[in-house]
């Protein structure tokens, strides 16, 4: 039996506590994690166990939200973060990677977290939570991947302008990127011989040319460098008949080369149940495609299909283990 799921709290003040509790009873003994956190920021209406190792986790989910406890500095306010929870909300993160690389936690879900109100409250000197994660695993280069049961998809280059993709977009850029993805399929995903579709920059992925010379002066020789190894990878293919229906069944997950290429798919087919996956990582690491929604936080209105589905993709990959199927 695998170890249960760690769940990092996020920010106290936004929408991951009550996301913590729906989670709970919609999945109960049937997928147990253990949330990591204050219990006093949990939704009152949720029962709470607390416990002192996560092998407790299945005995008290069946009754129970169980809680790993963490107590924070400061009362809560809902949407508005609180500069004092700042330092718990980096200290339950490093926490959650601690459990995860001991083997006490299968895998780390992890709560939204405010980057502003981290780096106000406790000078976060990192981008965000991916950034800080590597940091804590100690690797150079991860992958964000975006994940849902219609389409797994990896953008290449991720939060810069349009204007500078094609400049950012360097041969040792994509080949990692393959690499990594490459691996995680297997590793993380069970795919023995994974397929990866992989989309040119441009319009009809360059046209012979005549639309950017991108695709056949950066990307086709990365990709026939990394075939030769033995990597099954089909492109440079043009994007826009890469995600009907039939184009998907032909591959495992698709690489893009910036943000919108890969999320607008992915957003459309499935907006709920998408699911951020860092790959790279020595651990497995999901969170819900969605950020602290400070706004409706505390009212019992947020939709928690991707913490659920967070969760169950964390215990799945975790299940797969390193034997492919």
């Amino acid at each position: 039996m695998t170890a249960p799921v760690a769940l990092s709290c996020g920010e106290p003040a936004g929408i991951g506590p009550e996301l913590a509790a729906a989670a709970w009873d919609a999945l109960r003994d049937t997928l147990p994690f253990a949330l990591i956190g204050d219990p006093a920021h949990v939704p009152a209406h949720i029962p709470v166990a607390l416990i002192d190792d996560l092998s407790q986790t299945q005995d008290a989910a069946r009754t129970a939200l169980p809680v790993l406890p963490h107590e924070f500095a400061g009362p809560l306010s809902h949407g508005t973060p609180n500069p004092d929870h700042a330092q718990g909300v980096i200290d339950v993160i490093a926490r959650g990677v601690d459990l995860v690389r001991s083997g006490n936690a299968s895998a780390l879900c992890t709560a939204p977290i405010h980057k502003k109100a981290l780096q106000d409250g406790a000078h976060f000197a990192y981008p965000g939570h991916t950034e800080y994660l590597a940091a804590l695993a100690g690797v150079d280069r991860v992958v964000m991947m975006l994940a849902s049961p219609a389409l797994r998809v990896v953008p290449t280059t991720i939060h810069i302008p349009l204007a500078q993709v094609s400049d950012a977009l360097t041969p040792s850029v994509l080949r990692d990127t393959l690499l990594i993805t490459h691996a995680a399929l297997i590793r993380d995903f069970g795919l023995a011989a994974p397929r990866i579709a992989v989309a040119g920059l441009n319009p009809h992925a360059g046209e012979g040319g005549s639309m950017g010379r991108e695709d056949i002066e950066v990307i086709a020789p990365v990709l026939h460098e990394l075939r030769a190894q033995g990597l099954d990878l089909r492109g440079p293919m043009s994007a826009d008949t890469m995600f009907h229906d039939r184009a998907r069944a032909t591959y495992d997950a698709a690489v893009c080369m910036y943000h919108d290429q890969a999320l607008i798919p992915i957003k459309t087919l499935d907006f709920d149940r998408g699911v951020n996956v860092t790959l790279g990582l020595p651990f497995i690491r999901t969170s819900p495609d969605h950020g602290t929604a400070l706004d409706i936080a505390g009212q019992g209105v947020a939709n928690p299909s991707s913490m659920i589905e967070a969760l169950r993709l964390a215990q799945t990959m975790a299940q797969a283990g390193t034997t492919p199927a």
